[in-house]
């Protein structure tokens, strides 16, 4: 494995028709490719409208099984192309049991396995719990042909327990799937002050780990949700070294040096000097006094 990796962010906004979706998440693959990239990550449930916005029963049939058919399309188009895909899905794992997960798909076609997401919402325009159990399966990280990446999802970010997890699991990369916006009531202020704080405690991740984080929001609107775009590239320093528009589609290829980790971690060695014999307290839902 080389240090230097090209990762490719698809930013796009989505239609109620899901081969509409498709057909376009495909293209914009494509476009990636042909830019370089060699990771390529789709945002957050990339094939529908953001359904989560209300409890609708009807929504459930746009699930499917993953590994299943949209897997199995995007292991040809990978082998194909000769990339990786990160593919958020909307998941039936049995009747009854449905999960908000992402597909992990190698540079040679093979299906390397799932994430589903631990962390689920449940706010006004967010109701996830309606639909999504919480994964009940270990963080993970998959070696890809390019590059050791864990995926986290959306909600999972504001979590630094998962990015470290992840991290000590020998991740290089953290992908995060994102589907997040602003409510069309609120003032510039607000907006400005949730956006920042979605990528600062992100960036946070990749300062506190070592390690480069990519996040891939959607944008577009839906219903009463303007969805904020953004994404964007960390690195181990937590520099920013990209960052998409608001609201406009984008596909961005950005290099990474991998080698930086290394050398970010011998010069600010966080992960050494952990107190990994003081953090049971962290075990507790909340430490009463």
């Amino acid at each position: 494995m080389g240090n230097q990796v090209k990762i490719g962010l698809i930013q796009m906004s989505c239609s109620a028709k899901k081969e509409v979706n498709m057909t376009k998440a495909v293209e914009k693959i494509r476009e990636a490719a042909s830019k370089g990239a060699q990771i390529i990550c789709l945002q957050e449930l990339f094939s529908s409208l953001y359904f989560c916005w209300e409890e609708n029963y009807d929504y459930f049939s746009l699930a499917e099984a993953v590994p299943g058919p949209t897997t199995g399309l995007f292991q040809d188009l990978a082998k194909e192309l000769d990339v990786v895909l990160i593919a958020s899905l909307f998941e039936k794992r049995a009747q009854g049991v449905y999960h908000n997960t992402t597909a992990v798909i190698d540079a040679d076609g093979s299906y390397l396995g799932k994430y589903r997401k631990h962390h689920i919402p449940d706010d006004p325009g967010y109701y996830e719990k309606f639909y999504f159990a919480p994964g009940d399966e270990d963080y993970q990280v998959f070696d890809t042909k390019y590059a050791k990446v864990g995926v986290l999802i959306c909600w999972d970010q504001w979590y630094p327990e998962a990015a470290r997890i992840t991290s000590l699991k020998g991740a290089e990369i953290l992908f995060y799937p994102t589907a997040i916006g602003w409510a069309q009531s609120q003032d510039d202020e607000t907006n400005r002050q949730q956006y920042q704080a979605w990528q600062t405690v992100q960036r946070g991740h990749s300062v506190a780990n070592g390690v480069f984080v990519v996040s891939v929001n959607r944008t577009g609107q839906e219903g009463s949700m303007n969805f904020w775009g953004g994404s964007f590239v960390s690195d181990p320093m937590g520099d920013l070294l990209f960052q998409a528009p608001h609201h406009e589609e984008m596909v961005h290829v950005q290099e990474l040096d991998l080698s930086r980790i290394d050398e970010i971690r011998v010069h600010w060695p966080f992960l050494r000097d952990r107190r990994i014999d003081s953090y049971e307290p962290i075990l507790k839902r909340y430490i009463d006094k």
